[in-house]
């Protein structure tokens, strides 16, 4: 799977097979941002420290700013003639929080994509 389709598919950076996540369904709002502590395939711990994941605060900007310059460009390029700033920014705040959930488990995932080495030889340690 390599290291970046582990970190779109959020699985575990090192072995590409663990779960990050509890659940996997982003439309339930019940521990909807509970991670795992430990990869279930390879045991990888994912939080290496207290305040590991301040780094992801870093991605979930950049992310951010990408949906932005992604909405200006799509709002203006369909309602070039009637362009109105109070639709835009009431088309870019439905967007953003549609998409709250995806880029917080996206923006922890590519920070562990960053932080930890894949290991194609650590899959199947533990079972």
């Amino acid at each position: 799977m390599g290291k970046i389709g582990s970190a779109v598919k959020m699985k575990c950076p090192r072995c590409g097979e663990g779960e990050l996540y509890d659940r996997s369904n982003l439309f339930s709002l019940k521990g909807i941002f509970s991670m795992k502590t430990n990869c279930t395939n390879c045991g990888l711990k994912y939080e290496k420290e207290v305040g590991f994941f301040y780094g992801a605060m870093y991605i979930s900007y950049i992310l951010n700013i990408a949906l932005f310059v992604t909405a200006t460009v799509g709002y203006y390029m369909f309602f070039e003639d009637k362009y109105d700033w109070r639709y835009y920014i009431l088309v870019y705040l439905l967007i953003t929080f549609t998409l709250v959930r995806w880029i917080y488990r996206m923006s922890r995932s590519i920070w562990l994509m960053i932080m930890v080495s894949y290991d194609p030889e650590k899959r199947d340690i533990i079972k």
